[in-house]
């Protein structure tokens, strides 16, 4: 049987899911939101992970094992937090300074 967090997400694996994260974000056009919410809840990513790992029972249906794995392991790391804020907001200062 398969078991959360039996290893540590690579640096590829990092990348890869960050990526993912805010192409989804942006693909509904939830920027703004999304920065606003992980802001407000930077500090709870560690505990946010382990939630996943609570609800996995009902997550997994929906998102998969490998889904609900991944994004628990990238929560867990209050860092990766930052990054995809970082990169949510990168398109907001491009657009920001055309629209000047």
């Amino acid at each position: 049987m398969r078991g959360f967090w039996e290893e540590e997400l690579t640096p590829e694996e990092t990348e890869r899911l960050l990526d993912k994260a805010a192409e989804q974000i942006r693909k509904r056009k939830m920027e703004g939101p999304a920065i606003l919410a992980l802001e407000m809840h930077k500090p709870l990513a560690g505990v946010a992970a382990h939630a996943m790992v609570a609800i996995a029972p009902f997550a997994v249906p929906f998102f998969g094992f490998e889904g609900v794995n991944d994004f628990s392991r990238l929560l867990k790391d209050r860092q990766n937090v930052e990054r995809l804020i970082q990169r949510l907001e990168c398109p907001l200062k491009t657009e920001a300074s055309e629209a000047d």
